[in-house]
């Protein structure tokens, strides 16, 4: 999914989701559940630390 897409998606702006990509921004809890929403996942999945 593109970032333009998932922003659409959750009703977010591009910019912004480009970058809490590049852990620039500090997410709050309610824009996790947006991105959450719109991957169709849990909030939990998405604040799980990535195993390589």
């Amino acid at each position: 999914m593109s970032q333009e897409a998932l922003a659409d998606a959750a009703g977010l702006h591009r910019t912004y989701v480009g970058s809490v990509e590049r852990g620039e921004r500090n997410i709050s809890i309610d824009n996790i559940d947006r991105f959450a929403i719109a991957l169709s996942v849990s909030p939990a999945l998405l604040m799980q630390k990535p195993t390589e």
